[in-house]
């Protein structure tokens, strides 16, 4: 059931509303503006209906909060008013308010109007997560890995816990196109990241297509002695698929696995560290492919077979 939230001072405006909806929607009320921000950014919630005209915080300056905010600024806001005049209402939608309810209420009106906005909301939720998906692959594309990587790397700093960034790449995948062609080149990228995203499905993982054969992983708690063995077993089901590659090149197709794991702190640049997994699958790929190449906390590296080297030693770029 889809979540409504009204905001209202008024016990018995906000009853009366709620008694309109409940049938349909899991209505929740709160009686003061600051209250209603601190369920929306608790809560998720499809709708906002909200009274202009409030003590302490007014309904305009919660309006203006919500649309300041990334998480809370694609929720729809009715406003409930009495303030009819052109004035008010310019004001409303200029701040973000996708329509208006004028008091008193037809039940008639609330239903119909609450009804086109959560339909509306949902359109615009279905288009933006396609627009988030690779159409080929089926896991996230190139956009919403710049901006998951931008959350979640400002949270790992926040929360001071390690975060791993990953660079998969399918080994001679020119070969391989140029040998059985590209129809069969998307079936092997789709393969690759079907096996990969099996294996990184926990709510902290997240892997997107980062362009043609290559594929980016994020996973935030886990410390390198963990992620790199994780890798490594995902490494070895891609070449377990037996999807057979040009002969003259290698018998299977498979990949190569660059990476580092990092407790960020303040100041510190996620393209820094990007530039660190590139190198490190740089290096697996120069050590003979289908391998993982790992950057530990202290920049140490770790391969297979395991051996722990100064990343300066092996002459990648710390």
């Amino acid at each position: 059931m889809e979540k409504i939230l009204i905001v209202d001072d008024s016990i018995l405006q906000a009853a009366q509303l709620k008694a309109i909806l409940e049938d349909e929607y899991d209505i929740t009320i709160a009686q003061t503006a600051e209250d209603g921000l601190g369920l929306v950014n608790s809560e998720d919630f499809s709708l906002i209906l909200l009274d202009v005209v409030m003590p302490g915080m007014d309904g305009f300056t919660l309006l203006k909060k919500l649309q300041e905010e990334i998480i809370t600024q694609s929720i729809p806001v009715i406003l409930i008013t009495s303030l009819v005049d052109v004035a008010h209402e310019q004001r409303g939608l200029v701040l973000g308010a996708v329509d208006y309810i004028a008091k008193p209420f037809s039940p008639m009106i609330v239903k119909a109007r609450v009804n086109t906005h959560i339909k509306l909301y949902h359109y615009r939720r279905q288009a933006e997560q396609q627009s988030m998906i690779d159409q080929l692959t089926g896991i996230a594309n190139r956009r919403r890995y710049e901006q998951y990587s931008a959350e979640k790397w400002n949270e790992a700093i926040r929360l001071h816990v390690p975060f791993s960034i990953c660079m998969f790449d399918i080994d001679r995948f020119k070969v391989y196109n140029d040998t059985f062609g590209h129809p069969a080149g998307d079936k092997v990228i789709s393969a690759v990241a079907q096996t990969a995203a099996s294996y990184l499905k926990r709510s902290m993982d997240f892997l997107a297509r980062y362009g043609g054969e290559e594929f980016v992983a994020l996973t935030m708690g886990d410390p390198s002695e963990k992620i790199f063995p994780h890798l490594v077993k995902i490494r070895q089901e891609i070449e377990n698929l037996r999807i057979p590659h040009d002969p003259s090149v290698s018998q299977w197709v498979t990949v190569s696995i660059g990476g580092v794991t990092v407790i960020p702190k303040m100041g510190d640049a996620y393209d820094f560290y990007l530039k660190i997994a590139d190198t490190m699958l740089y290096d697996a790929k120069k050590q003979g492919r289908n391998r993982v190449i790992w950057a530990d906390e202290r920049m140490r590296l770790m391969g297979e077979p395991s051996h722990a080297l100064s990343v300066h030693e092996t002459g990648g770029n710390a």
